[in-house]
């Protein structure tokens, strides 16, 4: 019987026409998968869940793991809806999803990293009711509050970002994905793990970020395709004696913007251009950069195939932009936002400019702070601080990362405590007392790089506090 699925009937195309072709290679070169073993492994899998109900959660949280893909055919053919969870978030953040999410089981890595296992942390009387589209697919991402929320996908809209990508950016099945960005993460699961189900296009899989790794690995697998960050390739070009990389064809840049000195460096090592990629958790891809000339900061390209981008605010210079494609997101969960996500259209708070050669962002509208392409709120992290004994006040702002370490921000925080901190305490132990403390319960990224200790927390001519405000005040004063 045929699936109703779309990428189940994908997928069912792919193993017809792949079958014992290699799928997945591990950083040496040695395959690691088959497509057919990756079908195999499914139906294992299979017997796994099959105790769970249609409609259920559940979380995988395995790294870039060659389950990967097996995992998510088998919940697919069972209807269960999949959570990705990155295996750097806390023990805290990983708990709160679940628990909103009403998970009723979670997929780990076993210590040896061989295999996988699956552990029921909740009764299914307790799943939540998705109404008349249930999503295949949950997206964790920061609410507008200190509490988690995420994104419901469908299979047609995963899928429909999928086509994008690929034809957009010219992917095919005679490529070889290099997957060092988390599958877990919107990225990697859109430019690595689909276009494998849906496309047949073969992946590499590491664990090891380290840059000269990666260069030796890319050579010795011989991929073709690198969906990489800017941290990446700021190291890539910094990196003396390199491995020749003749295969190598396609660059690509997401997460934060990519500096144009350093695309700039990194073409002239290398002999590649970097493609900038502009997408958002809500929608998958947005603009892309074909050219890869990148010689003004902030470019992002044009619309990708089958995106429609449209200025919400044509009269002003930088405006918000509405995004409408057949991969938007149908909403958030457990609380929708209709007038930025919903009915196909989704409203980023990035601000964006346009001219005759394309897209570049500006700045964006809302406090989120990006670090390394994972967006930080800040009420979470302040609501963190506001837990340690005396202090009273806290506002956390981002503001520009220290020169080369490319996170494009950086999380700072002011507080107002109980008793004024001498100047020892300033820059001593309270500082770092606070941040072993945000480190207890927040993911690495989210804890404070600087921490100031001030009398008020300032405020602008109309009594508001103005993020953006404190990272410039404090960027000088650092």
């Amino acid at each position: 019987m045929k699936s109703e699925d779309p990428l189940l009937r994908a997928w069912a195309n792919t193993l017809s026409q792949k079958d014992i072709r290699p799928a997945i290679f591990d950083p040496s070169g040695r395959m690691a998968r088959t497509f057919r073993e990756i079908e195999e492994r499914a139906g294992q899998f299979a017997a796994d869940i099959d105790r769970f109900r249609a409609g259920e959660v559940v979380a995988v949280q395995i790294g870039n793991h060659e389950d990967w893909p097996s995992i998510f055919i088998a919940c697919l053919r069972k209807r269960l809806v999949v959570l990705p969870l990155e295996q750097s978030v806390s023990d805290h953040q990983r708990d709160a999803a679940l628990e909103i999410c009403k998970a009723s089981a979670v997929v780990f890595a076993v210590p040896s990293g061989a295999a996988t296992q699956i552990s029921r942390v909740r009764a299914a009387d307790a799943m939540p009711d998705w109404g008349d589209y249930p999503p295949a697919l949950l997206k964790l991402t920061s609410g507008t509050t200190a509490a988690p929320r995420t994104i419901q996908f469908r299979s047609q809209q995963l899928l429909a970002d999928c086509d994008h990508i690929c034809e957009t950016m010219g992917i095919s099945d005679l490529d070889l994905n290099f997957g060092v960005i988390p599958i877990s993460h919107s990225y990697g699961f859109s430019n690595l793990l689909t276009p494998l189900i849906a496309r047949g296009v073969p992946m590499v899989l590491s664990r090891d970020r380290t840059p000269r790794a990666v260069l030796v690995d890319f050579a010795r697998t011989g991929a073709t395709v690198f969906p990489g960050m800017p941290v990446f390739y700021q190291a890539f070009r910094e990196i003396n004696d390199v491995p020749a990389l003749p295969k190598l064809r396609l660059c690509i840049s997401a997460g934060a913007p990519l500096p144009v000195n350093i695309a700039q460096k990194f073409r002239k090592k290398f002999r590649l251009p970097i493609h900038s990629f502009y997408g958002a958790s809500e929608c998958g891809g947005i603009c892309y950069d074909c050219v890869g000339i990148h010689e003004i900061e902030g470019f992002v390209g044009q619309p990708m195939k089958g995106v429609d981008v449209e200025i919400v605010d044509a009269a002003v210079g930088a405006s918000q932009i509405r995004v409408r494609s057949a991969a938007v997101s149908d909403g958030y969960f457990p609380e929708a936002d209709a007038k930025k996500l919903g009915n196909g259209i989704f409203v980023p708070d990035d601000l964006l400019a346009r001219d005759n050669s394309g897209f570049k962002i500006v700045g964006r509208v809302s406090d989120m702070i990006n670090v390394a392409g994972k967006k930080v709120n800040p009420a979470e992290v302040e609501a963190q601080l506001l837990r340690f004994g005396g202090v009273r006040h806290a506002v956390v702002f981002g503001r520009p990362a220290a020169a080369g370490a490319l996170r494009n921000e950086e999380v700072a925080a002011c507080l107002v405590v109980d008793v004024e901190p001498s100047t020892e305490l300033r820059t001593g132990l309270r500082e770092k007392d606070l941040q072993e403390f945000c480190r207890n319960a927040l993911s690495a990224w989210q804890v404070p790089k600087r921490i100031f200790f001030v009398n008020a927390i300032p405020v602008n001519e109309r009594g508001k506090i103005s993020r953006r405000e404190l990272a410039r005040r404090f960027a000088a004063e650092e």
